[in-house]
This record gives C-alpha cells, sequence and structure tokens, in this order.
C-alpha cells in the first residue's frame, strides 16, 4: 500500500503544479476582447535601413553617413554643367584612345605600349558610357559649333600629326609628354564637375576619372624619369 500511495501522491503533485502554471498563465492574459485586439494589432518594430558609405573627392576620404541623410538617385537629377561636362569629355577621351591606338607599332619602350594599351581599355568603356547617360536623358551628344580643341588638354592636330610620324624613343617622349598634358586636363575638368555637378552618376564618373589619370600621370612620369 505504501508503493501504491507514494504513485498517487506523485500524480497529484504534478496535476497540482499543472494547475498553477495554467493559472498564472490564465492571470496575465487580457480580460476584455478590446485588449487582445489591441495586443494583437500592434505595429511591427521599424527595421532601420544600414548606413551608406559616401566615396569622397580626390584625397578625401570615403564617410558613412545615414541612409535617410543620402539623396535618393531613382529620380534623375542633373544641371547644365553636368550635361557640358559629358558633351566635353567624350571628344576628350576619343583623343586619348587616338593617341594611344598609335603606341604599338611606333612605341619602343614596352612600357609606354602597356600605359596605352590600359587607357584604350578604360576610355573607350567610358565613352559608351557617357553617350549612353545623354541618350537616356534624350539630350544630343555634338554640341554644333564648339571647338573642342579649346578644352584643357587637347592636343592640336599639328601635334598629332608629329605623334603618328614619331617612332622609337622621339614616339615615346612625345607621347608621355602629349598624354600627361591630357590627362592634366581630364582631372581639371572632373574636379571642377566635382564642386557644380548634381548628377550622382557624373559626380562618381568624375571622381573616377580623377584618381585614376591622376595615377597614370605618376607613372608616365616615372617613366621618362628612368
Amino acid at each position: 500500500m505504501t508503493g501504491q500511495r507514494g504513485r498517487v501522491l506523485i500524480v497529484v503533485t504534478v496535476v497540482v503544479l499543472a494547475l498553477g502554471a495554467l493559472g498564472l498563465t490564465l492571470w496575465h492574459q487580457p480580460d476584455r476582447p478590446d485588449a487582445v485586439r489591441a495586443a494583437g494589432s500592434s505595429p511591427s518594430p521599424t527595421v532601420e535601413a544600414p548606413p551608406v558609405i559616401v566615396p569622397g573627392r580626390p584625397g578625401e576620404p570615403a564617410v558613412t553617413r545615414p541612409a535617410q541623410e543620402v539623396r535618393d538617385t531613382s529620380t534623375p537629377r542633373y544641371n547644365s554643367l553636368d550635361v557640358w561636362f559629358v558633351r566635353m569629355m567624350i571628344p576628350h577621351h576619343q583623343q586619348a584612345v587616338e593617341m594611344a591606338a598609335l603606341a604599338p607599332d611606333r612605341a619602343a619602350d614596352p612600357r609606354i605600349r602597356a600605359v596605352a594599351d590600359r587607357i584604350q581599355a578604360a576610355q573607350q568603356p567610358e565613352i559608351g558610357v557617357l553617350r549612353a547617360w545623354l541618350a537616356a536623358r534624350g539630350l544630343p551628344a555634338e554640341v554644333p559649333g564648339h571647338d573642342h580643341g579649346t578644352m584643357r588638354g587637347m592636343q592640336s592636330p599639328e601635334a598629332m600629326r608629329q605623334l603618328a610620324a614619331a617612332r622609337g624613343a622621339d614616339f615615346d617622349r612625345l607621347f608621355v609628354r602629349m598624354m600627361t598634358e591630357h590627362h592634366e586636363g581630364a582631372v581639371v575638368m572632373a574636379t571642377d564637375l566635382l564642386k557644380v555637378g548634381v548628377d550622382q552618376t557624373m559626380q562618381e564618373f568624375a571622381n573616377s576619372v580623377a584618381a585614376e589619370q591622376s595615377v597614370e600621370i605618376t607613372r608616365m612620369r616615372e617613366l621618362t624619369a628612368s
């Protein structure tokens, strides 16, 4: 009987504990239907967007800003200076590609040919990007009556003829001088746009031009110094 009484005591204890837990649960439940509805309709917690890394201008570090402070670029925004930069940079890039295309058959230094290859590989696709930017906004690429020779770094037709006629070491020296001047002009144009443009795509493009062509200027100067 003692063993049976012990088993009965265990069962009773378990039942009492279960009823006590159920009572606590019921005690904390709202006793009004409207309270239940209110609890069920509580708003979901707000999920904040992650911060955005904004690239800096040449020589400046990138900064992290809250997502809500970064301008929404879903709607294209640009000004006349953005358009002017794009229209001027197309022929500017075209001349750089034309100069670089002369190197494989004329340059004596393989490093000059390597620089020319990089210029072609970078700037030819960029011309397509610039044309597509204009086309997406229904803008023509040409500027009737504008003398592109007046742009910073642009080489004269006579200088281009001299470069095409040069060979070997003479070509190398002339190429480095002309392309350095050309790149310097592009860096100035790009840096100027960073101060006055508003289109985000062109800001990123100009930042890339200023950074990459500054590096190439340093490389070319090192070639002539060695």
